[in-house]
């Protein structure tokens, strides 16, 4: 019972194979009373895959591109929160599969809200439920080192992603919040299968991480943000923690 008696707030949940899926699963099951964000076209999904969890959540509005959504957070999730889980990420078809240079600003520009900026949002609109303590945690493809095939400005966005958490773990340790991200391996969630050719990812995983990977399973990816939304990582902020079979240290 990691979470016994805490409030975690989920975003990015669209069916039972969503990494927010299996993390809101598991911290019910850890104790945690669970409130989940959704928005537009998407709720319905949500508000689906709700139901499939062990007790049926709250689930708010909240489109982290609209400023009105931000500033009603607190009063539409009420109480206190002690955790957040950022699952949020998207790009317009432009900036993924290939045509990095021909990608307009504009869509550009989309990327970098919605999958970079929104972890400032989403803590700014939390803080006022956090108190003195608590734990955010994002949901991460490493991208400090390298560049992905077919990733494009995606990639770049997931390091301005993982910048924006070490200076929120600045910004934000003074009042006991932790800043941590999980970066995770290859999973084939609905917004993964919109990548043109991320199935290269899932064959060169397979063939490289020491302890194997399991493009279908989210456990292991869960289970790591529970932990770090626990209180069992009380030192422990702006690191961003590998799930992935072992993969990020293993040279060709």
């Amino acid at each position: 019972m990691l979470l016994d008696g805490k409030r975690i707030l989920v975003t990015g949940v669209l069916n039972d194979a969503s990494i927010g899926y299996g993390v809101a699963k598991l911290a019910q099951e850890q104790g945690a009373e669970v409130v989940l964000s959704s928005f537009g076209r998407v709720m319905s999904l949500t508000q689906r895959a709700a139901r499939k969890l062990p007790s049926a959540p709250e689930i708010v509005q909240l489109d982290v591109t609209n400023a009105d959504d931000i500033v009603a957070l607190p009063e539409r999730i009420g109480g206190q929160l002690d955790g957040v889980l950022h699952a949020i990420a998207f790009a317009p078809e432009s900036c993924l599969g290939g045509g990095f240079l021909e990608a307009p600003w504009e869509d550009v520009a989309i990327a970098f809200q919605v999958s970079a900026y929104s972890l400032a949002a989403l803590a700014r609109a939390a803080l006022p439920l956090m108190g003195q303590g608590g734990s955010i945690v994002g949901l991460d493809f490493d991208n400090q080192r390298q560049a992905w095939p077919v990733y494009d400005w995606m990639g770049v966005a997931k390091s301005a992603f993982e910048s924006t958490a070490r200076y929120l773990a600045r910004e934000l340790g003074p009042r006991g919040i932790r800043v941590n991200l999980v970066s995770a391996g290859p999973i084939r969630t609905l917004a993964a299968r919109s990548i043109p050719g991320f199935d290269q990812f899932e064959a060169v995983w397979s063939q490289r991480a020491p302890l194997g990977w399991d493009i279908r399973d989210h456990q292991p990816v869960a289970q790591a943000a529970v932990a770090l939304l626990s209180d069992w990582f009380p030192a422990t902020t702006g690191e961003m923690l590998h799930v992935d079979g072992g993969f990020h240290a293993i040279g060709a």
